[in-house]
Protein backbone atom coordinates (compact mmCIF):
# COMPACT_ATOMS: atom_id res chain seq x y z
CA UNK A 1 0.00 0.00 0.00
CA UNK A 2 1.35 3.45 -0.89
CA UNK A 3 1.36 6.07 1.85
CA UNK A 4 1.93 9.78 2.25
CA UNK A 5 2.15 11.94 -0.83
CA UNK A 6 2.25 8.91 -3.13
CA UNK A 7 -1.18 7.85 -1.91
CA UNK A 8 -2.64 11.19 -2.98
CA UNK A 9 -0.87 10.85 -6.33
CA UNK A 10 -2.27 7.38 -6.96
CA UNK A 11 -5.76 8.52 -5.99
CA UNK A 12 -5.53 11.35 -8.53
CA UNK A 13 -4.22 9.00 -11.24
CA UNK A 14 -6.98 6.46 -10.56
CA UNK A 15 -9.67 9.13 -10.78
CA UNK A 16 -8.24 10.56 -14.00
CA UNK A 17 -7.86 7.13 -15.60
CA UNK A 18 -11.43 6.11 -14.74
CA UNK A 19 -12.84 9.34 -16.16
CA UNK A 20 -10.77 9.14 -19.34
CA UNK A 21 -11.73 5.49 -19.90
CA UNK A 22 -15.41 6.36 -19.68
CA UNK A 23 -14.98 9.32 -22.03
CA UNK A 24 -13.12 7.11 -24.50
CA UNK A 25 -16.01 4.64 -24.68
CA UNK A 26 -18.52 7.46 -25.13
CA UNK A 27 -16.43 9.17 -27.81
CA UNK A 28 -15.89 5.96 -29.79
CA UNK A 29 -19.60 5.16 -29.65
CA UNK A 30 -20.69 8.51 -31.10
CA UNK A 31 -17.81 9.21 -33.50
CA UNK A 32 -18.35 7.86 -37.03
CA UNK A 33 -15.57 6.02 -38.80
CA UNK A 34 -13.74 8.38 -41.13
CA UNK A 35 -12.61 6.11 -43.91
CA UNK A 36 -9.08 5.35 -45.07
CA UNK A 37 -7.30 8.14 -43.16
CA UNK A 38 -7.12 5.89 -40.13
CA UNK A 39 -5.48 3.19 -42.22
CA UNK A 40 -6.14 -0.56 -42.38
CA UNK A 41 -8.29 -2.23 -39.75
CA UNK A 42 -5.29 -3.56 -37.83
CA UNK A 43 -3.93 -0.01 -37.43
CA UNK A 44 -7.24 1.18 -36.01
CA UNK A 45 -7.39 -1.82 -33.68
CA UNK A 46 -3.87 -1.18 -32.37
CA UNK A 47 -4.61 2.50 -31.75
CA UNK A 48 -7.87 1.76 -29.97
CA UNK A 49 -6.36 -1.04 -27.89
CA UNK A 50 -3.33 1.09 -27.01
CA UNK A 51 -5.52 3.93 -25.75
CA UNK A 52 -7.66 1.56 -23.69
CA UNK A 53 -4.64 -0.31 -22.33
CA UNK A 54 -2.82 2.83 -21.22
CA UNK A 55 -5.87 4.08 -19.34
CA UNK A 56 -6.56 0.68 -17.77
CA UNK A 57 -2.89 0.35 -16.86
CA UNK A 58 -2.93 3.57 -14.86
CA UNK A 59 -6.28 2.68 -13.31
CA UNK A 60 -5.40 -0.88 -12.30
CA UNK A 61 -1.95 -0.14 -10.88
CA UNK A 62 -3.26 2.84 -8.90
CA UNK A 63 -6.29 1.06 -7.46
CA UNK A 64 -4.48 -2.13 -6.51
CA UNK A 65 -1.67 -0.11 -4.93
CA UNK A 66 -4.23 1.66 -2.72
CA UNK A 67 -5.54 -1.62 -1.29
CA UNK A 68 -4.34 -1.90 2.31
CA UNK A 69 -1.46 -4.32 2.67
CA UNK A 70 -0.77 -4.57 -1.07
CA UNK A 71 2.79 -4.04 -2.28
CA UNK A 72 2.64 -1.47 -5.12
CA UNK A 73 5.28 -3.44 -7.00
CA UNK A 74 2.97 -6.40 -7.59
CA UNK A 75 0.36 -4.66 -9.81
CA UNK A 76 3.16 -2.70 -11.47
CA UNK A 77 4.98 -5.93 -12.32
CA UNK A 78 1.84 -7.68 -13.60
CA UNK A 79 0.72 -4.75 -15.78
CA UNK A 80 4.27 -4.31 -17.01
CA UNK A 81 4.31 -7.89 -18.28
CA UNK A 82 0.85 -7.50 -19.84
CA UNK A 83 1.88 -4.26 -21.54
CA UNK A 84 5.10 -5.68 -22.95
CA UNK A 85 3.22 -8.73 -24.24
CA UNK A 86 0.60 -6.50 -25.89
CA UNK A 87 3.32 -4.35 -27.49
CA UNK A 88 5.06 -7.41 -28.93
CA UNK A 89 1.78 -8.79 -30.31
CA UNK A 90 0.86 -5.40 -31.78
CA UNK A 91 4.25 -5.11 -33.48
CA UNK A 92 3.80 -8.55 -35.03
CA UNK A 93 0.27 -7.72 -36.24
CA UNK A 94 1.38 -4.44 -37.80
CA UNK A 95 4.34 -6.08 -39.48
CA UNK A 96 2.09 -8.74 -41.00
CA UNK A 97 -0.69 -6.32 -41.98
CA UNK A 98 0.81 -5.29 -45.30
CA UNK A 99 0.04 -1.64 -44.55
CA UNK A 100 2.23 1.09 -46.12
CA UNK A 101 5.71 1.44 -44.63
CA UNK A 102 4.97 5.01 -43.56
CA UNK A 103 2.04 3.89 -41.42
CA UNK A 104 4.01 1.00 -39.98
CA UNK A 105 6.84 3.32 -38.95
CA UNK A 106 4.43 5.58 -37.06
CA UNK A 107 2.87 2.64 -35.23
CA UNK A 108 6.30 1.30 -34.28
CA UNK A 109 7.07 4.69 -32.71
CA UNK A 110 3.96 4.27 -30.57
CA UNK A 111 4.91 0.73 -29.64
CA UNK A 112 8.41 1.86 -28.68
CA UNK A 113 6.92 4.42 -26.29
CA UNK A 114 4.61 1.79 -24.81
CA UNK A 115 7.54 -0.56 -24.29
CA UNK A 116 9.42 2.18 -22.43
CA UNK A 117 6.44 2.79 -20.13
CA UNK A 118 5.80 -0.86 -19.35
CA UNK A 119 9.47 -1.76 -19.02
CA UNK A 120 9.84 1.05 -16.47
CA UNK A 121 6.86 -0.31 -14.56
CA UNK A 122 8.25 -3.84 -14.70
CA UNK A 123 11.69 -2.91 -13.37
CA UNK A 124 10.35 -0.51 -10.74
CA UNK A 125 7.82 -3.13 -9.65
CA UNK A 126 10.54 -5.71 -9.12
CA UNK A 127 12.52 -3.21 -7.04
CA UNK A 128 9.51 -2.32 -4.89
CA UNK A 129 8.71 -6.01 -4.31
CA UNK A 130 12.29 -6.61 -3.17
CA UNK A 131 12.41 -3.39 -1.14
CA UNK A 132 8.94 -2.02 -0.24
CA UNK A 133 10.49 1.11 1.26
CA UNK A 134 12.18 2.18 -1.98
CA UNK A 135 10.65 5.61 -2.55
CA UNK A 136 12.57 6.15 -5.79
CA UNK A 137 11.06 3.03 -7.39
CA UNK A 138 7.54 4.08 -6.39
CA UNK A 139 8.29 7.49 -7.85
CA UNK A 140 9.23 5.92 -11.18
CA UNK A 141 5.99 3.93 -11.11
CA UNK A 142 4.16 7.22 -10.70
CA UNK A 143 6.05 8.73 -13.62
CA UNK A 144 5.20 5.72 -15.80
CA UNK A 145 1.51 5.93 -14.93
CA UNK A 146 1.34 9.66 -15.68
CA UNK A 147 3.08 9.08 -19.02
CA UNK A 148 0.63 6.25 -19.69
CA UNK A 149 -2.28 8.66 -19.27
CA UNK A 150 -0.68 11.21 -21.58
CA UNK A 151 -0.04 8.62 -24.29
CA UNK A 152 -3.62 7.35 -23.94
CA UNK A 153 -5.00 10.87 -24.37
CA UNK A 154 -2.89 11.37 -27.48
CA UNK A 155 -4.05 8.06 -29.02
CA UNK A 156 -7.68 8.77 -28.15
CA UNK A 157 -7.54 12.21 -29.75
CA UNK A 158 -5.96 10.72 -32.84
CA UNK A 159 -8.83 8.23 -33.13
CA UNK A 160 -11.51 10.88 -32.66
CA UNK A 161 -9.85 13.72 -34.52
CA UNK A 162 -8.61 11.52 -37.37
CA UNK A 163 -5.15 13.09 -37.34
CA UNK A 164 -1.61 12.49 -36.17
CA UNK A 165 -0.96 14.65 -33.10
CA UNK A 166 2.66 13.67 -32.59
CA UNK A 167 5.56 16.11 -32.40
CA UNK A 168 7.11 14.95 -35.67
CA UNK A 169 3.80 15.29 -37.54
CA UNK A 170 3.18 18.76 -36.08
CA UNK A 171 6.64 19.94 -37.17
CA UNK A 172 6.04 18.45 -40.62
CA UNK A 173 2.80 20.43 -40.97
CA UNK A 174 4.59 23.64 -39.94
CA UNK A 175 7.21 22.94 -42.62
CA UNK A 176 4.50 22.54 -45.25
CA UNK A 177 4.51 18.75 -45.57
CA UNK A 178 1.38 16.61 -45.64
CA UNK A 179 0.22 14.91 -42.44
CA UNK A 180 0.96 11.20 -42.30
CA UNK A 181 -2.70 10.30 -42.60
CA UNK A 182 -2.90 12.11 -45.95
CA UNK A 183 0.34 10.54 -47.10
CA UNK A 184 -1.04 7.13 -46.14
CA UNK A 185 -4.08 7.74 -48.32
CA UNK A 186 -1.74 8.57 -51.19
CA UNK A 187 0.06 5.27 -50.66
CA UNK A 188 -3.24 3.41 -50.83
CA UNK A 189 -4.36 5.03 -54.08
CA UNK A 190 -3.27 3.61 -57.45
CA UNK A 191 0.12 4.98 -58.38
CA UNK A 192 0.82 5.98 -54.79
CA UNK A 193 0.90 9.72 -55.54
CA UNK A 194 -2.46 10.79 -54.17
CA UNK A 195 -2.55 13.63 -56.71
CA UNK A 196 -5.59 13.95 -58.90
CA UNK A 197 -4.57 13.25 -62.48
CA UNK A 198 -6.00 15.51 -65.20
CA UNK A 199 -8.67 13.90 -67.29
CA UNK A 200 -7.50 12.65 -70.65
CA UNK A 201 -9.29 13.15 -73.97
CA UNK A 202 -11.12 9.85 -73.61
CA UNK A 203 -12.23 10.45 -70.05
CA UNK A 204 -15.81 11.32 -69.35
CA UNK A 205 -16.43 14.64 -67.59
Amino acid sequence: MVVGGYRDLFVAIAGSAATLTGLLFVALSVTPRRGPALGPAVILQVRTSAALLTFNNALAVSLFSLVPGTNAGIPSLVLGVIGITFSAAAARSIRASGSPARQQLFQFELIGLLLLIFFTELVAGIIVIANPHSGDAVQFIGYALITSLIVGISRAWELIGDRDTGLAASIAVLLGHRPRSEAAIADIRPGGTGDDQPAGPGDSS
